[in-house]
């Protein structure tokens, strides 16, 4: 008989198989496929590496056949692509970089794209503290910031995770909210039960079975809706690591109890099917994580073993190596059924990994090894593509095979991929009343989309509680707009809150009916949109985009947003709003009414600054006086990259301002650029009550040489 591993894996492969074939902006190296929109191409990523492991760069076109269902194809597209991996820059005076406060699409993604599926319904919630170390391990140190991440809990906890983003701060403290959910191993369980029932004769069934079998499919179906999402990227590798200690359910149970009302194992055998079909389908790869590490088993023996001493098993005479299902042994518990479990966990990580052209992590304390390979499969790789022969949605596999002519090299690429089956998927539904089909489709675009320049701010301020005052200020470059007479953009974002719900969602379409003389400046310094959003305290992702009708460009842009509870806290800061004497050219279609009398102009997006130009910034203090008059000191510091103060302002005022009344402090502040030489520098403001409270705001920003 085949050992657990071995048939684990084979009924799994055999399960995914068997029912897929019942019917039988790339990186700067490479050039995006590109294909008529109604047209479903198939892209497949391929890694090439020699007898060393070491990446094949010089491969061309020529070089590479694909197959489809044995029959050769024609390769329309091809690109290598070719990552590096960058780090973030930070000021040298300061511990880490200064997070970004305008996000934009001037440069096309060029980075590695991965969600981290955390497990929680199937880790040990003693082992939540492994979970954790493992995965900051690979975003302090395998994120490059030219990359993206987005964080998924199988447990439907949607307010603990975080959508894509590079902002390792936001990525970290997703990971610090996992707590493992695991129910107790099956061996212990029935150990558990064994003595509640003051010793059973014969097989000792599990009592969290049915939860054990509600659990995996929760996990097989989040690993497909994560594939299904993905599926909208196009042209370059998509990763899923999967930090889980693998699917608990003995899925050999089907084999053995099919007909045992409540088993479970059909659908979970079914949920795997659809799983592996969604990532061949869109061409997902899932690398599998083991947090144990090198396991012995430890506490989990202990549990088991005075009983195990006392009852010896005796295995059953089909099975002389028992998996843990219920009726593999007299009774189900003892040291082999641990090990069983612990083998059958791990080869549920294991063939997840090799159907989807990944590898599994397993009995390994020391990750960096296997980071490191995940960040190399996903830097270096060739991408095909092809038109496939056919264009039915009949729902059947078909097998994809690529060769390489040159000799002695290795190549991985995915196995095939599932067609469509059925009717074409109605458009997706608008988040916005009124949004265009290809706003929509930008608007919920996993990465952002380049063609139409935006920069994107968003600058918090205290509202009428329970919300605050959110300006939102969006700006396209002139250059990317064909303004023709009477032409018109569309602009249109919304929120999302961190449990997943939309919020504020507007849709504005502008018409550019332009004199010559506002055509010709907004073609030179583009134009800008303001809007006021009423938002509760919490997490929130801003998402952007617009289109520009007569031209056919569209541009959109994701922003990672932070709204502070204002009216809790007991001394606080807004954002910073900032203009200058260059940005104010840009056109403003709508200006902010609350800043036209505190700022000069309106609020820019601009963050590089010419010798010549000259920054204004307004922010507001927030003050609970309490009974003790007190001062508040407010300082505005420009500091060079090795923390040179080169620019102070301050400001002192006094809480008899706020006549006894929550509040806040006004503050402006002008700093001339003409005395810093061209580089980078960090703009703080600092608001300290000399009751012992302190808040601050900072901005990186870039002044370069005035060209005359």
């Amino acid at each position: 008989m085949m050992h657990g591993r071995l048939r684990l894996a084979a009924l799994i492969v055999l399960a995914a198989g068997s029912a897929l074939s019942a019917g039988q902006s790339p990186p700067a190296s490479g050039q995006t496929p590109t294909f008529k929109v109604q047209v479903d191409y198939v892209d497949v990523d391929v890694l090439v590496t020699d007898e060393e492991g070491r990446f094949v760069r010089d491969l061309t076109q020529e070089d590479f056949q694909v197959f489809e269902d044995g029959k050769p194809q024609t390769i329309t597209n091809f690109s290598v692509v070719d990552i590096p991996i960058e780090r973030a820059d930070r000021p040298l005076f300061a511990p880490g970089p200064i997070e970004p406060d305008v996000s934009t699409n001037a440069q096309a993604f060029e980075g590695r794209v991965y969600v981290l599926i955390l497990d929680d319904l199937h880790t040990d919630a003693l082992r939540s503290q492994r979970v954790k170390i493992a995965a900051r391990q690979f975003i302090e140190r395998n994120l490059g910031a030219n990359d993206l991440m987005a964080i998924v809990y199988t447990g439907g906890r949607s307010d603990a995770g975080q959508e894509f983003t590079g902002n390792k701060r936001l990525l970290l403290a997703a990971v610090e909210r996992f707590v493992g959910r695991k129910v107790m191993s099956a061996t212990l369980a029935r150990n558990e039960e064994y003595f509640r029932q003051s010793g059973l004769s014969g097989v000792v069934q599990d009592p969290f079975e049915s939860e054990r079998g509600f659990n995996a499919q929760s996990s097989l179906k989040t690993l497909k809706s994560v594939a299904e999402w993905f599926g909208s990227v196009r042209g370059r590798r998509k990763t899923i690591l999967f930090m889980s200690e693998g699917i608990d359910y003995d899925l050999l149970d089907v084999i053995r109890r099919y007909d045992v009302p409540g088993n479970v194992a059909p659908m979970i055998l079914e949920d795997i099917r659809e799983t592996i079909a969604a990532t061949s389908r869109s061409n997902v790869s899932i690398y599998a994580i083991d947090p144990r590490g090198l396991t012995s088993l430890g506490d989990d023996v202990i549990g088991v073993a005075g009983w195990a001493d006392a009852n010896p098993i005796t295995p059953s005479p089909d099975d002389p190596e028992p998996s843990s299902g219920p009726v593999t042994t007299s009774r189900g518990i003892g040291f082999r059924s641990l090990q069983s479990e612990l083998r059958m966990t791990q080869d549920s990580l294991r063939a997840l990994a090799d159907e989807t052209n990944g590898f599994a992590v397993v009995n390994a304390n020391d990750f960096t090894n296997a980071f490191e390979r995940i960040v190399r499969d996903n830097s270096s790789y060739y991408v095909l593509a092809y038109y496939p022969p056919t264009a039915k949605r009949d729902g059947r596999f078909h097998k994809i095979d690529v060769r390489v002519s040159r000799p002695g090299l290795t190549v991985r690429a995915r196995r095939g991929y599932v067609a469509p089956k059925g009717n074409p998927p109605a458009p997706r539904a608008s988040n916005n009343d009124g949004a265009s089909p290809i706003v929509v489709e930008a608007l919920n675009s996993p990465l952002q989309v380049s063609g139409l320049t935006m920069r994107v701010f968003a600058v918090p301020f205290k509202g009428t509680p329970p919300n605050a005052s959110v300006l939102l200020g969006v700006e396209l470059d002139g250059r990317d707009l064909a303004l023709t007479e009477k032409s018109r953009v569309e602009l249109s974002y919304f929120a999302i809150d961190a449990g997943g719900k939309v919020r504020a969602g507007r849709t504005d379409r502008l018409t550019m009916n332009l004199r010559p003389e506002s055509k010709a400046r907004v073609e030179r310094a583009g134009f800008r949109l303001l809007n006021r959003l009423n938002l509760p305290a919490g997490r929130y992702q801003l998402r952007v985009a617009a289109h520009d009708e007569a031209g056919g460009a569209v541009g959109a842009v994701s922003y990672d947003l932070e709204v502070p509870d204002f009216a809790k806290l007991p001394f606080g800061i807004s954002g910073l709003a900032l203009t200058s004497m260059m940005g104010s050219a840009a056109m403003t279609a709508r200006p902010d009414e609350q800043l036209k009398d505190v700022l000069p102009a309106p609020p820019v997006a601009l963050r590089t600054f010419p010798q010549r130009d000259e920054i204004a910034l307004f922010a507001e203090i927030y003050d609970r006086p309490g009974s003790s008059p007190h001062t508040v000191d407010i300082v505005a510091t420009v500091r060079s990259d090795e923390g040179t103060i080169l620019f102070k302002h301050e400001d002192e005022r006094s809480s008899a301002e706020l006549q006894g009344k929550s509040g806040g402090y006004g503050y402006t502040a002008r700093i001339p650029m003409s005395g810093l030489a061209p580089g980078w520098y960090v703009l703080t403001v600092e608001a300290n009550s000399r009751l012992g409270q302190s808040a601050s705001r900072q901005v990186e920003f870039e002044v370069t040489p005035s060209v005359r």
